[in-house]
């Protein structure tokens, strides 16, 4: 008995005590802004705290929350998966936006496309428009919002946009990219799509894996934007409302800014 009490008092003199681990469910967009992001928070807590992150599609992880996976931050693409886990009764309100995106369209060598004719090229025949999957990923969400704004521009647009959308990241059984590769930019040199409607972000990335890409801005009558939604889980231990309001903090507002994403509340 009196071995396990020295060392137990031996493991708190030289600090040697487990760190609480938090579990954070976030959007893939979100991977890399994110990542920086814990690793400051962790460094802030001086090893009393470690993040466990999980990136994914948020439709997925929402319906992984759902199914009694042990989250405790959920940081969505859109503000509609952590609402709805609010109102079964999974977490807790409010929903906070932390960070803004927009979609822009990555095209791929040799394509040529603008703002201008960007739609045209959308609704071109030959032009394989790439999506990611609605309601599993809100990327994909974000790209059909845009064709029902096109309907306005174009009659006949919205439909026409649907029926030849491929929907390529984001599902279940999406293809992932080899280990190393950027989703977006292995997706459009691997042949599957020569236009592919993403976050702006996700396509600064994709370019810096692939310089020959091409990103195009949306013009506003088509744009579409992303707001981010940060939610805390139900029954998640004290200490993850720590990363939440880390997340909303200055200091991890200007590590995403850095990424490209916009300020939230």
């Amino acid at each position: 008995m009196y071995r396990w009490l020295i060392a137990g008092l031996l493991m708190l003199a030289t600090g040697d005590v487990q760190a609480e681990t938090l579990r954070l469910y976030a959007a893939g967009s979100l991977k890399a802004a994110l990542t920086e992001v814990v690793q400051a928070f962790e460094a802030e807590q001086g090893g009393a705290l470690k993040v466990e992150p999980t990136f994914g599609a948020s439709g997925l992880l929402r319906e992984r929350i759902e199914a009694g996976e042990g989250a405790h931050v959920f940081a969505s693409a859109d503000m509609g998966h952590p609402r709805r886990l609010v109102e079964q009764g999974r977490a807790v309100a409010p929903v906070h936006i932390f960070a803004r995106n927009r979609l822009c369209a990555l095209a791929r060598e040799g394509l040529r496309v603008g703002t201008d004719d960007l739609l045209e090229r959308m609704l071109d025949a030959t032009v394989l428009l790439g999506t990611s999957t609605p309601k599993a990923d809100p990327s994909g969400d974000y790209a059909y919002a845009l064709f029902a704004r096109a309907e306005a521009l174009k009659p006949g647009a919205k439909a026409a946009l649907e029926a030849k959308a491929l929907q390529l990241t984001g599902g279940p059984a999406s293809p992932k990219a080899p280990d190393g590769r950027n989703l977006y930019a292995w997706t459009m040199t691997s042949g599957q799509a020569d236009l592919f409607l993403t976050y702006c972000t996700n396509a600064v990335l994709a370019k810096a894996d692939v310089p020959a890409l091409s990103i195009v801005a949306i013009a506003p009558s088509l744009a579409v934007g992303a707001d981010y939604g940060l939610v805390l889980v139900r029954d998640a231990p004290a200490a993850a409302g720590t990363l939440l309001t880390f997340i909303r903090s200055a200091k991890a507002q200007t590590i995403l800014a850095r990424y490209g994403f916009g300020a939230g509340d």
